[in-house]
């Protein structure tokens, strides 16, 4: 009759297989990496080029005026005459302590003037504009 491998005979694998954990990890790395750039929301604007640091988009709320003149909070559109009212209620619903304006470069001066003005009116700490970073830089 033969002899039964008792436990001891077998013993114990001291090495943990982490192949699949490194092919799961890896996954999500070119996942997130693929995703991150779409994340960025908001409205698509062409913004000024100047000698300026990167804002992360995630930060505060973004305010945004395309070049036909719409305003944006978000991704909503709002009418100039309903953003003065609008804007400080959703500043505090958010809960937004810093606010950023990005308008497009072919916006008149005095529009973006007019929009940057309600927004300092509406009690924030901090109103930031937004422009793209000059190739030299």
């Amino acid at each position: 009759m033969p002899r039964r491998r008792e436990r001891k005979d077998l013993g114990y694998a001291a090495e943990i297989n982490v192949t699949a954990l490194v092919d799961v990890v890896l996954t999500l790395l070119v996942v997130f990496m693929i995703t991150a750039p779409m994340m960025q929301g908001g409205v698509e604007v062409n913004v000024p080029r100047a000698r300026t640091q990167s804002v992360p988009s995630a930060e505060g709320l973004v305010v945004t005026v395309d070049k036909a003149g719409q305003i944006y909070i978000g991704e909503a559109p709002v009418r100039m005459e309903e953003f003065a009212a609008q804007f400080p209620a959703i500043v505090k619903e958010r809960g937004a302590s810093s606010v950023y304006l990005k308008a497009d470069e072919a916006v008149p001066y005095g529009r973006v003037v007019q929009v940057l003005g309600m927004m300092k009116a509406s009690d924030v700490a901090t109103v930031g504009l937004i422009a793209e970073e000059e190739a030299g830089n």
